[in-house]
């Protein structure tokens, strides 16, 4: 099944901030600046707030944040954050005060916050209409990879744009994630588990 993620891959980097991991800081610009509520909001309402990033901001924020200092972190996604950072950053993005990370935060705690905006959507990643064709698909076309690939290229198309833009950049994020699994424990499979509550409901 690994082979039906190369259709989520970008063909560059969907992000409009460069974080150079050697210097082990996230840039000053990774501020939140906008006003008013982040989560449990349509995604479709954020990028109207946003019309020239390709996913919402904070989103690009926590995943800069992480492939900074949560690659090679034991269990990243798996291990729940501090219930208490979680709700202060939580607090301040729906405020839309500065959000710095780096002193406010640690990598349990954002990684757990970046599943926590998944599954307060409003709408999932793969709305309800279209989960039926998913599920049907992977279940008719197990073995035949090809047919498979066909059949997923559709339904993706149905997406709505925010939607399919966020899930690539997020699958693309996750499978940089899983190239380090010999380190950090998590494997597609093991992501895939910690995922597919906060891409489906």
């Amino acid at each position: 099944k690994s082979s039906c993620v190369s259709l989520f891959i970008p063909q560059k980097s969907f992000s409009s901030i460069q974080v150079k991991q050697t210097t082990n800081k996230v840039t000053p610009d990774l501020q939140l600046q906008k006003g008013g509520s982040a989560f449990g909001v349509p995604l479709e309402t954020l990028m109207q707030d946003e019309p020239q990033c390709r996913v919402p901001f904070l989103v690009t924020q926590m995943v800069e944040y992480l492939e900074v200092f949560g690659l090679e972190h034991v269990g990243v996604f798996r291990i729940n954050g501090s219930t208490q950072k979680i709700k202060e950053l939580k607090q301040k993005y729906n405020q839309g005060g500065d959000v710095d990370l780096v002193n406010d935060g640690d990598v349990d705690s954002v990684a757990s916050l970046l599943k926590l905006f998944l599954k307060e959507l409003p709408v999932a990643v793969f709305p309800d209409h279209l989960c039926a064709g998913f599920l049907k698909t992977f279940q008719e076309h197990e073995v035949n990879t090809i047919e498979c690939l066909k059949n997923l290229r559709q339904l993706l198309s149905c997406l709505p744009k925010a939607h399919h833009n966020l899930l690539q950049f997020l699958v693309a994020f996750l499978l940089k994630v899983s190239t380090y699994s010999a380190v950090n424990f998590m494997t597609l499979e093991n992501l895939a588990i910690v995922f597919g509550p906060a891409f489906f409901k």
